[in-house]
């Protein structure tokens, strides 16, 4: 029998009356790769937080390696041997690789630092696991699959036996992907053990040797990886069958209204983070969605459009008018924002769920008397939207930051689709990274979501690193690659592949479906 290397015994914790972790027991053996499945909110952080010691568990108790791991103390759980490279990257862009790495790992009172025996064991440990580096690049020139690997070396360096990888191919083109599931491989085969914690149901059957889910705080099924489906999956999450929305085309008129125009538009930022003559048109009743590493002008493209950016140089119009960085008045106009940050950006985590609600539409003068907001007609109005779109999270009262991350962009949704019967349907809609850390039956609700107000005339555009998300909701779709959009084709014109080699900046273009018969005749 392997080697059990983790062991969590009967862990539960609670948050007032809520049971987060409700009597979970897990092990973990050497070599292995365990995948943590469960909804948003199902208790997977939490669980992981206990591992670390952040939290410490009410009930039950951690061994590792054989040892009882005192509760509740991140340094002992680091001393065990537990690393977590983290879904959103916590590096500094303007220290070197080397700087970062040993960012932390050395006594403050040390009168000196042991930059040559880090550079060493860094150099050392990059070699054994096949993570190639640059020690003196600063990290701010790397790509993001680059700098996944800084983090991992991170953890590596400083002795981890025990990996929690949270969503570790959230911002990856498929080739990185690719590259990362190499290096797993050799990881395990020379006896790391690996908590992998994603929602990419194809990616866990992939690379995993078992598979643990969570529900509502307990652990509701174990099951070996071979044999697995990914039905079998999202049944387990969730408790009944997911149905992910049929991808249908757009009905598109023969002379579509364009709705936002973008000519060469230039803007301001950081070498990540700018547009560089950008060019596009959103039509009413079509989803246009951008590719593209994360860091390539996305975020650039989105404020933008939603008002908190202004354009260098080039042209924005909005229907006949020029588009007003003001986003008060863009509200006005019909533009919703679904925004990449939804805990940052999308809601105030401490005000309570129903200001959270109406927030955008406070101007509303079915919602304000004079300068006074009517409270009770808020209070209905975030009621519906409860209702609606089925947010769950204690109550209009509660504190936005206490939603799980599905019910916040639950939330975000139907503050910005619900419309009123004295209100107009948004007219553009900015879709951020709608669905990135949601559960698979929170993903399949978000996109029928977006895909119903397509039907209903809108114009969506829709920024996404998931390529499955984009090749099934995109009417057309066109990659962002250093600042710069490439011409948005039909959805049918791209593969995965395509979009992979265009989003790594390769100029080739898309491979579409192949020609007809008559068709290959006729070019002859």
């Amino acid at each position: 029998m392997p080697e059990t290397v983790l062991q969590l015994s009967h862990i539960t914790k609670r948050f007032g009356a809520l049971v987060a972790n409700d009597d979970i027991s897990l092990t973990l053996a050497r070599g292995e790769v365990l995948a943590l499945l469960g909804e948003n909110g199902a208790g997977k952080s939490t669980l992981m937080s206990i591992l670390f010691g952040h939290y410490r568990a009410d009930a039950g108790h951690i061994e590792v390696f054989g040892q009882r791991l005192p509760p509740g103390q991140p340094r002992a759980a680091l001393a065990a041997g537990i690393g977590m490279v983290h879904q959103h990257f916590t590096l500094a862009d303007n220290l070197s690789v080397l700087d970062n790495i040993m960012l932390g790992s050395e006594p403050l009172w040390q009168p000196f630092t042991r930059r040559k025996a880090a550079r060493a064991r860094l150099l050392e440990v990059a070699q054994r696991f096949g993570l190639p580096v640059s020690p003196d690049a600063a990290v701010g020139t790397l790509s993001v699959g680059e700098r996944q690997r800084v983090e991992i070396l991170k953890a590596l360096y400083r002795g981890a036996r025990v990996l929690i990888l949270d969503e570790p191919t959230a911002v990856l083109t498929p080739q990185e992907s690719e590259a990362l599931f190499d290096t797993l491989a050799q990881m395990v085969a020379q006896g790391l053990s690996i908590i992998f914690i994603s929602h990419k149901l194809g990616e866990v059957l992939r690379v995993s040797h078992r598979i643990a889910v969570l529900r509502a705080g307990r652990l509701v099924a174990e099951m070996p990886a071979a044999g697995a489906t990914q039905a079998d999956l999202a049944n387990a999450m969730v408790g009944h069958a997911v149905q992910a929305p049929a991808r249908h085309p757009a009905a598109v008129a023969a002379q579509p209204q364009p709705v936002c125009e973008l000519q060469g538009v230039h803007t301001q930022g950081t070498a990540r983070d700018t547009l560089r003559g950008v060019s596009l048109t959103l039509h009413a009743g079509e989803i246009v969605a951008v590719a593209g590493v994360s860091g390539n002008g996305q975020v650039a493209l989105a404020e933008l459009l939603c008002g908190t950016r202004r354009a260098t140089a080039g042209r924005v119009q909005l229907g006949s008018e020029p588009l007003r960085a003001a986003p008060a008045w863009l509200v006005q106009q019909g533009v919703a924002r679904i925004p990449e940050d939804r805990h940052a950006v999308g809601v105030v985590g401490d005000l309570p769920l129903w200001e959270n609600a109406v927030s955008e539409r406070l101007r509303s003068p079915a919602l304000r008397r004079g300068p006074l907001v009517r409270r009770a007609a808020a209070r209905a109005r975030a009621q519906d939207i409860v209702q609606a779109f089925d947010v769950r999270g204690g109550g209009l009262d509660a504190p936005a930051r206490a939603l799980s991350g599905g019910n916040m962009q639950k939330l975000i949704l139907g503050r910005v689709l619900l419309a009123r019967a004295d209100e107009s349907a948004p007219r553009l809609i900015v879709a951020h990274q709608p669905t990135w850390g949601l559960d698979i039956g929170a993903v399949a609700y978000v996109q029928r979501q977006l895909l119903a107000a397509r039907d209903a005339g809108a114009a969506v555009l829709l920024i996404s690193d998931d390529l499955d998300e984009v090749l099934m909701l995109g009417d057309r779709i066109a990659v962002m690659h250093g600042g710069q959009l490439g011409e948005a084709r039909a959805a049918d014109d791209w593969t995965r592949e395509s979009i992979g080699l265009a989003m790594a900046g390769a100029a080739s273009p898309p491979a579409g479906p192949a020609p007809t018969a008559a068709e290959a005749h006729h070019a002859a």
